[in-house]
C-alpha cells in the first residue's frame, strides 16, 4: 500500500520541465505589439519596397505564375527548413495569397529571434489592391 501511495505522490513532488519553445512563445506573446511583425500593403512605398527582401511562400505554381517582382520562393511548410536562406539583415517580407500560412511562418521566425521578418498583411491579394508602389 505504501508503494502505491509513494507511486501516486511521485508525480505531485516532480517539478514542472519548462519547455523552451513554450516559454519562447510566451514571452513573445506578452512583449509584442498588435502590430509587431506586420506591414500593410500601402506602407509598401517605393523606398521601402528597394529595401525589402520578399519571399513567397506560395505553391511553387502560383510563384511561377505570378509574384511580387524579385521575390524569392520558399513555401510556407518549408521555412525552418531552409531558414538559412532568410537574410538575417534587413526587412524581409514574407507573404502567401492572404497572409494566413506567411503569418505562422513568420511567428515561428520571430519566436526563434528573427525580429527582422514581417508578414504582408492581406498578402499577395492585398499588395495587388492595395499596394503603394507596384513595379512593373
Amino acid at each position: 500500500m505504501r508503494l502505491i501511495l509513494a507511486m501516486l505522490l511521485i508525480p505531485l513532488a516532480t517539478p514542472a520541465v519548462a519547455d523552451p519553445v513554450q516559454d519562447a512563445m510566451q514571452d513573445y506573446s506578452e512583449f509584442a505589439t498588435y502590430d509587431a511583425g506586420i506591414i500593410r500593403p500601402e506602407q509598401l512605398t517605393e523606398e521601402i519596397f528597394a529595401d525589402v527582401t520578399f519571399i513567397d511562400t506560395r505553391a511553387f505554381e502560383e510563384f511561377e505564375h505570378r509574384t511580387i517582382p524579385g521575390a524569392r520562393h520558399i513555401e510556407w511548410r518549408d521555412i525552418f527548413g531552409q531558414i538559412d536562406d532568410i537574410p538575417t539583415d534587413g526587412k524581409v517580407v514574407l507573404f502567401c495569397n492572404t497572409g494566413a500560412l506567411s503569418a505562422q511562418a513568420v511567428f515561428g521566425l520571430r519566436v526563434l529571434g528573427r525580429k527582422n521578418v514581417l508578414v504582408l498583411q492581406s498578402g499577395f491579394n492585398g499588395w495587388r489592391e492595395n499596394a503603394a508602389y507596384k513595379p512593373q
